[in-house]
């Protein structure tokens, strides 16, 4: 429980300090910070006009700058440095899910190793909810960087705002930066519980009826009367 404090507590410290991409900067940062990815593993884009801002390939968060963010436009050209290798799959994402304009992945630990284990969450705790359905799917593996893991993830994407990448990790698709890391830190707190729950053995899934009246719930939790 501490370790998830803290976790939360690097996540949801607020962050605009001026500029798109100073705010994906920060974001990567934290992303690193928290230990939701590992060493220079992950990646973290926004939606910009036609085309997205994002990090770019290999970089060490810790010195990473705001003019290293790259731009990449609609048809997939890159200006001003050279993109993650996994753009591909962040320009899927965007043109699966209108609604987002901020994009988190990241290798972290539970969400990857159940990604490698192939098993979607499925409904054990009503947050699963949190992705916009009664489960958090798997992507169906492909190599990283590639059209065709860019695909498996659309496909994935496009009824939930997160999802889990077979062998890979995960990725998280909000209305803003802050949104999306909130999200795949809440995807990896999701993981680790349910995790937990297959130790004990049997594993007890809420059905659709309940997982519908949560999601109606989730429509208007947070938001002002």
């Amino acid at each position: 429980m501490a370790r998830a404090r803290k976790l939360f507590a690097v996540i949801r410290h607020p962050t605009h300090k001026g500029g798109l991409r100073a705010d994906i900067v920060e974001i990567a940062r934290r992303m690193s910070a928290s230990g939701l990815s590992h060493g220079r593993s992950g990646n973290v884009s926004a939606r910009w006009g036609d085309g997205m801002l994002i990090t770019p390939s290999g970089a060490a968060y810790e010195t990473l700058e705001p003019d290293d963010i790259v731009y990449v436009d609609a048809d997939g050209t890159p200006r001003g440095g050279k993109p993650s290798s996994e753009w591909r799959f962040h320009q899927a994402a965007y043109q699966a899910r209108p609604d987002a304009s901020a994009i988190v992945h990241c290798h972290s630990r539970c969400a990857t190793a159940l990604a490698c284990a192939r098993r979607p969450i499925p409904a054990f705790h009503y947050m699963v909810a949190v992705a916009g359905g009664t489960d958090i799917p798997v992507a169906a593996y492909a190599t990283f960087g590639t059209e065709e893991l860019a695909a498996h993830a659309a496909e994935a994407l496009s009824a939930r705002k997160a999802c889990l990448l077979a062998n890979h990790g995960q990725i998280a698709a909000a209305s803003d930066l802050d949104a999306a890391l909130e999200l795949a830190g809440e995807v990896e707190n999701l993981a680790a519980q349910y995790l937990e729950v297959l130790k004990l053995g049997e594993v007890h899934l809420l059905d659709d009826a309940q997982m519908a009246e949560v999601l109606a719930k989730f429509e208007t939790y947070g938001k002002p009367d």
